[in-house]
């Protein structure tokens, strides 16, 4: 299976810039103790339940990337991201149902904080900037899975023998989703490309870490259940 590269490009460039902040994201202690099996219940629960809460935002991120298309191919890429999170999400409700949590009480569940910040950010760099933004905005979390599932399911340390969370793990490392996170890293590459000047990687470089950040206090939410 092809796996992404994610030292190439410009996306390779502001996962560099990140630096810490991205470590701290793709090796947050939620993800180790998901290794381990050891994450408690109550956490895994939470988080299920505000990444329901999540993807119905994240989808609207999507949609609004075909809105700042201005031709069919960048339209056809953005509803085929939106067309994945919308087949997503039986997945994820049946997945949520083995651990006893409905779909109704996940649409039904108070938004975290942490939940309205992250997905409220994203909305707010695609309202106000152009695709290019959005897509930068939207990269930690498409690519920054892909990289934990990846390094999970190679790592001689990752617990899949009666580890609850092993079915969880495997879904981020399988073909058909790192297929969609290559193509996206490859479009947000081509498109990057095409600008030139400090000033608008720094920007980019903006709206990339502060979503990473948020990714990783959407991980502590958990975790602080």
């Amino acid at each position: 299976m092809e796996k992404p590269d994610f030292e190439r490009g410009p996306f390779g460039k502001l996962r560099m810039k990140a630096g810490e902040l991205w470590q701290a994201y793709v090796g947050h202690s939620f993800v180790s103790q998901l290794a381990a099996g050891t994450l408690a219940e109550k956490c895994f629960r939470k988080f299920l339940t505000q990444d329901y809460l999540f993807l119905v935002h994240f989808s609207r991120g999507y949609a609004l990337l075909a809105a700042k298309s201005t031709n069919i191919a960048d339209i056809r890429e953005a509803l085929d991201g939106l067309k994945s999170i919308i087949e997503e999400m039986p997945l994820h409700v049946a997945y949520a149902k083995k651990w006893g949590i409905s779909e109704q009480e996940m649409s039904r569940a108070t938004e975290a904080l942490e939940t309205i910040a992250y997905t409220r950010y994203v909305l707010d760099v695609g309202y106000a900037g152009d695709r290019l933004d959005l897509m930068a905005a939207l990269l930690p979390c498409v690519a920054g899975y892909a990289e934990v599932g990846l390094r999970l399911a190679g790592s001689k340390t990752t617990v899949f023998n009666g580890n609850p969370y092993s079915e969880w793990i495997k879904n981020y490392e399988s073909e058909e989703y790192i297929k969609g996170v290559i193509a996206f890293i490859d479009s947000f590459n081509k498109l990057a490309e095409k600008y030139e000047g400090e000033v608008r990687f720094q920007r980019l470089s903006e709206i990339f870490n502060t979503a990473t950040r948020l990714e990783t206090e959407f991980w502590q939410m958990g975790l602080d259940a």
